[in-house]
């Protein structure tokens, strides 16, 4: 394929978890149930800083100690007491009721996929005692292979909701040059997108791509946080690659689909 082409066809295989036991389970819980506190935490001052008076309407009154709003302009705009909100930043305060997430939102000027995003972030940190998450299966139906063969010569991959890939047929296999150099367990777009030599020649415009798989990633983290997979994908990006950490700071969320 030629430098710049875009994926044909990619089909996001939800693939159910396999049975596991952990015998840290319970520990494992607790260190994450503290995790999803500081995402919400994080999550809301991040989005704070990146606002700017002009943004909401308020006069601008010069210079600022901090970038972004005042956690007193938010909480007047949201209308709730600025201690609650400074507790919610501090991951003191972990259950907002749905009324002030959605005002969270509206103050924040959050799009409808980063909307959810928090309103997944507030479930996740109110949950008390979470159940141990389990490694999600890699296998595929048999439809699923027999819809990669159909589409032939059509370029065709699966990926699984943290972009492994599952299974592909000859001409999606050739989509990113040099992937299948890798093990089959390390073939992942994102860690393409970031860690291979030739990704950043195969997508002219290699920020936005990366932006969007970043924004992809973080659409996960929302609806499961836990998970191992992702886990284990995000701590070898943040390790590896300080583009992945820096557009990883920056809590922007978009949906698989939207807009690609």
């Amino acid at each position: 394929m030629q430098p710049g082409t875009r994926e044909a066809f990619i089909l996001v295989e939800d693939l159910p978890p396999i049975e596991a036991t952990n015998g840290d389970g319970l520990a494992h819980a607790a260190r994450n149930g503290e995790r999803r506190r500081e995402e919400l935490a994080d999550f809301l001052r991040m989005r704070r800083a990146s606002l700017q008076p002009a943004d909401v309407g308020l006069p601008d009154s010069g210079r600022r100690r901090t970038p972004g709003l005042r956690r007193e302009e938010i909480a007047t705009l949201a209308g709730v007491s600025i201690d609650y909100y400074t507790r919610l930043e501090r991951g003191r305060e972990t259950r907002p009721s749905p009324a002030v997430v959605d005002a969270l939102a509206r103050a924040l000027r959050l799009d409808g996929d980063a909307h959810e995003y928090l309103k997944s972030l507030a479930v996740q940190a109110a949950r008390r005692a979470p159940v141990p998450p389990r490694p999600p299966s890699r296998a595929l139906r048999p439809t699923v292979k027999l819809l990669l063969e159909t589409l032939r010569p059509n370029p065709a991959y699966v990926v699984s909701r943290t972009y492994d890939i599952l299974a592909a047929n000859p001409g999606g296999a050739r989509l990113h040059p040099g992937l299948l150099d890798w093990p089959p367990r390390q073939r992942n777009t994102i860690r393409y997108t970031f860690l291979h030599p030739e990704a950043r020649d195969l997508w002219p415009d290699w920020e936005q791509k990366a932006r969007g798989c970043v924004a992809q990633l973080r659409a996960v983290a929302g609806s499961d946080p836990d998970a191992p997979d992702l886990a284990a994908l995000v701590g070898e990006l943040l390790v590896k690659s300080p583009d992945f950490g820096r557009l990883w700071g920056r809590y922007e969320v978009r949906r698989a689909g939207a807009g690609d």
